[in-house]
């Protein structure tokens, strides 16, 4: 039988197909079975709206209830991973081009810049240091295997 998280993810795959939904993609699928709860963060390459998301979590119920796959009493969660968390795909990072990350490495102090471009093996971050005339820009090309964790920083 397959688990929860393959499952929910089997589903969502043929829903991001129809038109309404090709712009959303799957980040993380949580269950923790001591309190029967399920949490499904998604995101989009345009705007994550809460009309989608309670579409989908409708979509999900209504295939948990239908098949009985969690029981009677459960909680279900469906919702963009929201600011802090850190980028775990690709294509969150295409998405957040332009603006400022906070990158862990597995080796080094973080570095903090704003996300300049992204390939499929790295990304560029443009690190401000110094200020007025002082002031300059360091380019830090990184690969995704250096990342330990990227945040989105934001600025108000």
């Amino acid at each position: 039988m397959a688990s929860i998280n393959d499952m929910v993810s089997s589903l969502l795959e043929v829903k991001f197909k129809e038109e309404e939904y090709k712009d959303l993609f799957l980040v993380e699928i949580n269950y923790t079975t001591n309190n029967n709860k399920l949490e499904v963060f998604l995101e989009s390459d345009d705007r994550l709206d809460i009309r989608k998301c309670a579409k989908i979590n409708r979509f999900i119920q209504n295939y948990l209830d239908e098949n009985g796959v969690l029981g009677e009493k459960y909680i279900l969660d469906v919702s963009s991973p929201g600011v802090g968390k850190p980028l775990k795909l690709f294509r969150q990072y295409k998405k957040n081009l332009n603006r400022k990350l906070e990158v862990w490495l597995h080796e080094g102090k973080p570095i903090t810049g704003v996300l300049q471009q992204v390939d499929e093996d790295k990304v560029l971050i443009v690190q401000e240091k110094g200020k007025g005339k002082k002031k300059e820009l360091i380019n830090h090309e990184i690969s995704f295997e250096q990342i330990k964790r990227s945040v989105v920083k934001i600025s108000f």
